[in-house]
């Protein structure tokens, strides 16, 4: 039976399949906010607090992440103003204590919305598994220093991707484009540091179809 030729027998019905196809495999582009779980209006306790509130409340826990910690550099002076910020907030009305819990919750979770799609994302590139400068392996995360000079991002601002290809990285933090399948899949990964070997939680896995170096 010979092949029939959809695009020549049926010509705006072959379009149409192939402009499907190409549809399919699009890579849709993504930034590190969208990995952060969509929550309704309704059910976002974030909604009611206005910008300066939300800039208090992310000072108020980034002093309180640290001195969970045991970071030594934080000064008298932070420490004092993260106190002052919790009592004026809390004078408004905000809870602050409930909303932080809130906070930690959304950044445990991965968005299962992506889970199998084809993404594109930016990031630096923290090797994992190497040759030389032939990376297979490795972590994309949003910040130079990530998971090293700083601490880990939340989960769902880590990636693990794996390559089959090689992609030669001119060094560690490298601004890179990543393109493959996404899975919303949250597991630990150990980094090997100086001082010893770290798990690291991980919100997403990323089997990586293309690696390519940063541009606008």
């Amino acid at each position: 039976m010979p092949i029939i030729n959809l695009a020549r027998q049926f010509p705006a019905a072959g379009l149409a399949l192939l402009a499907a196809l190409a549809c399919a495999d699009a890579a849709r582009t993504l930034m590190w906010a969208d990995l952060v779980p969509k929550i309704s209006a309704a059910d976002n306790p974030f909604a009611k607090l206005d910008k300066q509130q939300l800039t208090e409340l992310n000072t108020i826990a980034a002093v309180r992440e640290r001195k969970a910690r045991g970071d030594t550099t934080l000064s008298a002076l932070e420490l004092a103003d993260e106190r002052a910020l919790s009592r004026e907030l809390t004078k408004s009305g905000v809870e602050v204590d409930a909303l932080l819990a809130k906070r930690k919750q959304l950044a445990q979770q991965s968005n299962a919305a992506l889970d199998g799609q084809t993404i594109r994302l930016p990031g630096y590139l923290l090797p994992l598994e190497f040759s030389g400068k032939r990376v297979t392996e490795f972590l994309l995360v949003p910040w130079v220093g990530a998971c090293i000079h700083t601490p880990p991002p939340p989960p769902n601002q880590i990636v693990y991707v794996k390559t089959s290809k090689p992609f030669d990285m001119a060094g560690v933090f490298q601004p890179i484009w990543v393109t493959g399948q996404l899975a919303a899949k949250p597991a630990k990964q150990s980094l090997y540091l100086v001082d010893g070997t770290s798990d690291i939680s991980i919100g997403y896995t990323l089997e990586a179809t293309d690696v390519e170096p940063y541009k606008e």
